[in-house]
């Protein structure tokens, strides 16, 4: 299937779905503290969205059952909010998605829980610098390899790993949509990157390997090791000599454009 190009219609109405979303990761950062459950989190992301007019793209996707993702220590992804209470030292990534006039917006990041060890913290922020190392090398008329050689080039030099079997997505009117965007991968390889293509770039950081196991709920993704993973995500869209973080939220005041 061709990768959809959004039209400048298109981008403006998207762009309002995703300062929503990143609104919410700024809304939920005081919550997210020791004692909290996760189920408590999903709650007030979810009425936080509703209020806001917008719907939870999560919530009934493909059976998930809940609004959000929140993936604690081990868990690399889709982890579903229930009643494990959030102790000091963990860390866990909100993933969350919102459908607002008919777009998508997609964005998550790593928080920190109370006073937590040396390793997580180093983890934490690799995985940040990860995402900006892939979203740096997004340039039009480059390769969607691109993004990926930058991301692995970065993690494994920091002696971490990146997961394989899941990646960023395109998104629009559709969740989940073309292209894949893999996180690992050579220069130059792939699909072009063309002016009006949108989509995430997230990439799933290991401390110890990159292999992972998905667990018997069909959502749940840990590491086989059993060590931390971080996750950091942004939605972008690409122009002809920018590239735009629309999921930056309403309160930042600098540049939206790298």
């Amino acid at each position: 299937m061709p990768i959809p190009i959004k039209t400048p219609a298109e981008l403006e109405t998207m762009r309002r779905s995703c300062v929503l979303a990143a609104d919410v990761l700024v809304m939920i950062a005081p919550h997210v503290k020791v004692g909290v459950t996760t189920h408590e989190l999903d709650q007030i992301c979810h009425d936080f969205i509703v209020e806001n007019k917008a719907i939870p793209s999560c919530l009934n996707y493909k059976g998930y059952p809940k609004s959000i993702c929140t993936s604690v220590n081990h868990v690399v992804c889709h982890g579903i909010p229930d009643n494990y209470r959030l102790r000091e030292g963990d860390i866990v990534n909100v993933d969350v998605t919102t459908y607002l006039e008919g777009f998508h917006g997609d964005n998550s990041k790593t928080y920190l829980v109370g006073k937590t060890s040396r390793a997580a913290r180093e983890i934490v922020a690799a995985a940040e610098e990860a995402m900006w190392a892939g979203i740096r090398a997004v340039k039009a008329g480059g390769n969607f390899g691109d993004i990926g050689y930058a991301v692995q080039t970065f993690v494994e030099s920091k002696g971490f790993s990146v997961v394989r079997e899941y990646g960023g997505h395109g998104i629009g009117r559709v969740f989940h949509e073309d292209p894949h965007v893999m996180h690992f991968g050579r220069k130059g390889t792939g699909p072009k990157l063309l002016p009006g293509m949108v989509f995430t770039v997230e990439p799933m950081v290991n401390q110890g390997k990159r292999e992972v196991i998905l667990l018997d709920d069909d959502w749940t993704v840990e590491t086989e090791d059993g060590k931390l993973s971080a996750q950091f995500e942004h939605t972008i869209a690409v122009h002809e000599d920018k590239v735009e973080i629309l999921t930056f939220p309403s309160s930042y005041t600098g540049s939206r454009f790298i």
